[in-house]
């Protein structure tokens, strides 16, 4: 079992967009998640006692399955609140919910369709609150993806990332996550579709002091020229859907293939968050080929969330 000086000080009290960590904590972040992984019976019992609220607007199957079982791993108990058909503040008001479960639960962990939500939350719970997706940010996603890049390569920075796509939620935490490791990351998409300006603007500050590296393009092929991994995710989120048609037009020559890869350098991987859809954003060959670490990613998730957990309950 893990003692409680084996788990690092809560850099924040909450994870909400993933910017509240530096550079130093995301490292101690990443470190844990290693030996997390390692060596899982160290940490088995160490939230023993500790329960924790899962409120989902959105399906989930990653998600959902690597908080559950990740808390029960631990020792802990989940409680999982279904707000697919309400959304949360509809029925009650998000700082009464937030209030509310501050009194019975020791975190909570919310996958929401806006990021006020969370930030409503957070202002108002007097235990932490983890962003389990947004529509600004998916900061659990991230860490995962650059712990998953720090094992196949060993080191981050100077780490060089492409990102082919739509300037979301992952997108916006990706550029976060790599400013604050000194990656080099490169995002493509068409005009119209670029990551926030601010959220870009704010990396590039912290890159300056990590020696990191953000470029925002329009040209796929220009993105992914020598990089050593190359990511993309839907074109069209949830709650989109009425979008799908214009987006699939507006990305056109966007999609992650062969051809594409071919920019990259020879041993260059491919990422995505998942739930992919073949023949869009990625061709089935790429997908499904040796370069594809997609289930690597999907694997890491249960072990980055119980190091966040194990950071912010104890």
């Amino acid at each position: 079992m893990a003692t409680l000086t084996a788990i690092p000080v809560s850099p924040a009290p909450h994870l909400v967009t993933g910017t509240e960590w530096n550079a130093t904590q995301v490292r101690d972040l990443l470190h844990l998640a290693a030996d997390v992984k390692a060596r899982p019976d160290r940490y088995r019992g160490a939230l023993a006692g500790r329960y924790l609220a899962l409120i989902f607007e959105k399906p989930s199957l990653r998600t959902r399955v690597t908080f559950e079982i990740g808390v029960a791993s631990l020792g802990g108990a989940s409680v999982f609140l279904d707000h697919t058909l309400s959304r949360l503040g509809e029925r009650e008001s998000i700082p009464d919910v937030a209030k509310s479960l501050s009194r019975w639960v020791h975190g909570i962990v919310a996958r929401v369709f806006e990021q006020q939500a969370l930030d409503g939350l957070a202002k108002n719970a007097t235990v932490p609150v983890v962003n389990a997706l947004s529509d600004l940010y998916h900061p659990c996603q991230a860490l995962t993806d650059f712990f998953t890049l720090e094992e196949r390569f060993g080191n981050l920075r100077g780490l060089r990332l492409a990102y082919v796509g739509d300037g979301n939620n992952v997108c916006h935490s990706l550029i976060g996550i790599a400013a604050r490791t000194g990656a080099h990351i490169r995002v493509a998409s068409p005009e119209g579709f670029e990551p926030n300006p601010q959220i870009v603007a704010d990396a590039k500050r912290v890159a300056k002091e990590t020696r990191g590296r953000i470029e925002i393009l329009h040209s796929p092929e220009e993105a992914v020229s020598g990089v050593q991994a190359i990511y993309t995710d839907t074109w069209t989120s949830m709650g989109q859907e009425a979008e799908s048609a214009a987006r699939e037009e507006a990305f056109d020559g966007y999609q992650v293939n062969e051809d594409l890869i071919n920019h990259a350098a020879p041993d260059a991987i491919f990422m995505h968050c998942l739930p992919a859809h073949r023949g869009s954003e990625v061709s089935a060959e790429v997908m499904d080929s040796p370069r594809s670490i997609v289930f690597e990613q999907a694997e890491n998730r249960l072990h980055v969330q119980k190091a966040i957990l194990l950071t912010l309950l104890n």
